[in-house]
């Protein structure tokens, strides 16, 4: 078997060059060239064979040579394989420095020098030959082991059993070489050099896609004066469990660095948006709120932490990190063991919601929450049909606030389920209070629910409360907003199915939001779709919306669904719904929300008493 030499060149030229260059006498050749035209079959081949030398072009386009041969080496099987750079880029030293960095024994230019470039392939290939020749040997003797007596074999054995040993501890060694070069001997997270080399690629990555990415610089509060006091190992110790928090409270996703010190760094990519990287900054100092045990001592810490966002705050790994450890600086003043972003507006925003969301914890025991209801009103007719209830905080600060204002926030405390609860628990009381009303007694009051409210027993709830309060099922109607209802279509689905048997009417709230299909509508138990009042808004002046709405209502039709359009506020929208045949429709046209006392008097003046 001859030795084999990898060529990669996105360059159909370039390979028939450098091939012509390596095999002028392809008979008399003592290796075979291979050829690769891009990085990604250049990483087919190397799972394929076993290669002398590899010749890697650095500029192609997609995966470039130097990302080709991080992965090329990443992968056991081709880990110790000689790379020689070839490029036509005359670059500086330190783009040659980054060659050696992902292994590569040589860096030439083009036009190579045919005789340098054959002995240079020349000295890989004869290291090839003669671990080929190795390979053979060891064949051989293992098949004249076999002939051989007991006690031969048994000598083999071990002799065999000593190279083996020290080739896996020369392995070992070298796994503890590399980890000792990119990983914190302490805590075994990635050390400085490596953090630096994860966030320049994580820069390329965010400029390439448009992403975001932010960086968390943490430094622990009186670790000087815990080391100093009980001494390094305690203080080693402390370190190890922080770490441990740090990493046990981010995605899996982020690289948790230790820069030297007391100092951590967390890189986070692909953000949403700048809040999730707050949350995950508040799971960090909440993580580390409990006290160490070390030995005979409960060490209590905490983290400050400083953040920088890309590319808002910088475009660089040196104005990141700067300005990520000025942030931290400014937290530590402001009071340790707290979080600010680089930015003060974002600060304000930032602490306006947890400000908001450690107040809603007192919300509902403080009895801050209150119903308002809006009419649902037949189109053809004129006459109520309905109400939706709907969710309002009487924030003694900010005055009356909407659900929208506050229901993220109730999520990110695990809210959701109690707050929806005393939801369900007030509409029933409501409707059981109208009873007797002539307008109102006899209305279904139809009620939002949240996702988290579907991992619940939300039937059986249900059932409890109808009978509670004498109501029969009729008198309730559950809304799941479309996209929270595509998440899990399959689980939405039992839940849904379960309403259902239960005798309660179901609507698709938001619908067109979502993009779910027919095939989706129609495996499901539904009654009644609610156009998303994007679609409503624009009636009259985008002929698209118009459209949208009128294949909405064909799609209910054809699925036998009364259509209610939410959003209505003018008389020119309620006109084009009508003659799009649409059922139902609620909005400020006939009647903004408005707690039970005012709607009543409401209908009194509009007549509908």
């Amino acid at each position: 078997m001859k030795p084999k030499v990898l060529l990669v060149n996105d360059h159909p030229a370039s390979l028939v060059a450098l091939e012509s260059l390596l095999l002028p006498d392809t008979e008399s050749a003592e290796y075979e060239v291979v050829s690769a035209i891009s990085g990604a079959e250049a990483l087919r081949q190397v799972l394929q064979h076993q290669f002398a030398v590899i010749l890697l072009d650095v500029s192609m386009p997609g995966m470039d040579g130097f990302e080709t041969a991080d992965l090329i080496h990443s992968h056991p099987r081709c880990a110790m394989v000689p790379i020689i750079f070839v490029t036509a880029h005359y670059a500086d030293e330190l783009h040659r420095l980054k060659a050696y960095q992902r292994g590569a024994v040589d860096y030439l230019f083009t036009p190579v020098i045919p005789r340098v470039l054959q002995n240079k392939v020349a000295v890989f290939v004869e290291l090839a030959k003669k671990n080929l020749l190795l390979q053979r040997q060891a064949e051989e003797l293992a098949e004249l082991n076999r002939d051989l007596q007991v006690q031969r074999l048994h000598d083999l054995k071990r002799i065999n059993a000593a190279l083996e040993a020290e080739i896996v501890e020369r392995r070992q060694a070298e796994e503890r070489a590399h980890g000792l070069a990119t990983r914190d001997a302490l805590t075994g997270l990635y050390n400085r050099r490596s953090l630096i080399e994860r966030l320049e690629q994580a820069i390329a990555r965010a400029n390439r896609t448009g992403n975001s990415l932010a960086l968390l610089f943490l430094d622990m509060d009186r670790f000087k004066t815990i080391n100093d006091t009980l001494g390094h190992d305690v203080g080693d110790e402390l370190l190890i469990q922080v770490a441990r928090r740090i990493s046990g409270s981010v995605r899996e996703s982020d690289v948790v660095a230790r820069l030297g010190g007391d100092e951590f760094v967390v890189l986070m990519e692909d953000l949403p948006d700048f809040p999730d990287a707050a949350a995950v900054a508040r799971k960090i100092v909440q993580a580390n709120s409990t006290p160490c045990e070390i030995g005979m001592h409960s060490l209590k810490t905490s983290v400050s932490i400083g953040i920088s966002l890309f590319p808002q705050d910088g475009a660089t790994v040196q104005s990141l990190m700067k300005n990520a450890d000025l942030a931290m600086y400014h937290a530590k003043q402001q009071r340790r063991g707290t979080i600010q972003f680089f930015h003060e507006e974002l600060n304000a925003r930032v602490m306006e919601k947890v400000r908001l969301e450690r107040e809603l914890q007192q919300a509902l025991a403080a009895g801050q929450f209150e119903l308002y209801y809006q009419p649902k009103v037949d189109i053809t007719t004129g006459r109520i049909v309905g109400l939706e209830a709907l969710l309002r905080w009487n924030h003694p600060r900010l005055g009356l606030v909407s659900s929208g204002q506050f229901l993220d926030g109730a999520a990110d405390s695990g809210l959701l389920v109690p707050i929806g609860h005393w939801v369900l628990s007030s509409a029933c009381a409501q409707a059981q209070a109208w009873r007797d009303h002539p307008q109102l007694g006899s209305l279904p009051i139809a009620i939002n629910i949240a996702v988290p409210q579907m991992e619940t027993e939300l039937a059986s709830t249900i059932r409890n409360l109808l009978r509670e309060h004498n109501l029969a099922p009729r008198r309730l109607q559950l809304e799941i907003t479309e996209s929270l209802l595509m998440r899990d279509i399959e689980k939405a689905g039992v839940m849904l199915g379960q309403l259902n048997e239960a005798g309660l009417t179901l609507a698709i709230d938001d619908f067109g939001s979502g993009y779910s299909s027919l095939s989706v509508l129609k495996s499901l138990p539904v009654d009644i779709l609610k156009i998303d009042q994007s679609f409503v808004r624009d009636l009259g002046k985008s002929a698209g919306d118009t459209a949208i709405v009128a294949a909405v209502v064909s799609m209910a039709r054809a699925l036998a669904l009364r259509v209610v359009a939410e959003g209505v506020e003018s008389r020119e929208q309620l006109d084009i719904l009508r003659s799009l045949g649409c059922d139902e429709y609620q909005g400020y046209h006939y009647c903004k929300p408005l707690p039970p006392a005012a709607l009543e008097d409401q209908l009194v003046r509009l007549g509908d008493v």
